[in-house]
């Protein structure tokens, strides 16, 4: 069994251009093949309008996988309550080989949003207003072949830039003070280490119910190992202190990699490990493998007018092969 995660950089535009399309999808079709996956966990898909009218679709993601085994496919993704259709932007979307048992979205099911109240804001908030995660936890359990059933929960956190405060931008790009910005970007950690929370709680409620369950978290954490998000996130014995919660621990699988691969990402040069998949210890006692396909991966930050590049995203896939 092959679990893979890969963030596919915004695909697909407000509608479908699929001539602008077709060149970015020449370069990511090989990519999705080669992973290989019988569960694919994607983030960042948009939603496109139809020309004929009514809710949002995946029909960007349609065309990259025609054609292709994973087309055809199970397939379960994030919704817009409102419409009924997809989000406009950066949904996530799991494929699996698998019939799905249950599908379910979390947010602020086990972690109500915190409260704030903005100093900094033009004019300064009078009554705290609620911070709320910017997209759901997506989960779902498949029907694995002898009666096992896998639990997957594709995630993708608050990435670590700085939130909106009202009055405190000059541009989309551009703060007007610092103390603006720290308290943007002390929001945004909190939309990010909350998720992480809530994460966490939904775990521990599944191994609560279930003995040994397999259990993989998969996506983009827009964290490294050992900041606060991933650290919630695994709960390792080392931070809880107590080695008969061993079986609550969640396993980074990239522990497997050298240390000079263990990266998915490229930031001015610097290699980081932000896309992971973790696993529960029954999951991980029957890991063999793990890939990440980061050869020829573009800078985020350097090459950022120039497009993805060569592996049609600038995250690289993650691979975990299991008996």
């Amino acid at each position: 069994m092959r679990i893979a995660t890969f963030n596919l950089e915004s695909l697909g535009g407000d509608r479908l251009d699929e001539e602008k399309l077709d060149s970015r999808l020449a370069v990511l079709r090989p990519r999705i093949a080669a992973l290989k996956a019988d569960v694919l966990c994607l983030q960042e898909v948009n939603g496109q309008k139809p020309h004929g009218g009514g809710p949002r679709n995946l029909e960007a993601l349609d065309r990259l996988l025609e054609g292709m085994p994973e087309a055809e496919f199970y397939r379960a993704s994030t919704t817009n309550t409102r419409t009924g259709g997809v989000g406009d932007q950066h949904n996530l979307v799991v494929l699996s080989r698998w019939p799905l048992r249950e599908v379910h979205e979390i947010h602020h099911d086990f972690v109500d949003a915190p409260r704030w109240r903005r100093d900094t804001a033009i004019p300064a908030d009078t009554d705290p207003y609620r911070i709320e995660w910017d997209r759901p936890i997506l989960y779902l359990s498949i029907d694995l072949p002898e009666e096992r059933s896998l639990h997957v929960f594709d995630v993708h956190f608050r990435a670590p830039l700085a939130a909106p405060v009202p009055g405190q931008k000059l541009s989309a790009q551009e703060w007007k003070t610092v103390s603006g910005w720290a308290e943007g970007y002390f929001v945004a950690t909190m939309k990010r280490i909350g998720q992480a929370l809530e994460l966490r709680l939904s775990v521990d409620r599944l191994i609560d119910a279930e003995k040994q369950p397999l259990v993989a978290v998969a996506g983009d954490f827009n964290a490294e190992r050992f900041e606060s998000a991933l650290r919630i996130a695994v709960a390792d014995v080392e931070d809880t202190g107590n080695a008969s919660l061993g079986p609550y621990r969640l396993t980074p699988v990239e522990r497997n990699l050298p240390e000079g691969d263990r990266y998915t990402v490229l930031h001015h040069g610097r290699p980081l490990m932000l896309d992971h998949i973790l696993v529960s210890p029954s999951l991980y006692d029957r890991l063999t493998a793990v890939t990440v396909h980061n050869t020829g991966l573009a800078d985020e930050a350097d090459d950022a007018e120039k497009g993805p590049g060569p592996i049609g995203s600038f995250h690289a896939p993650l691979v975990a092969t299991f008996e």
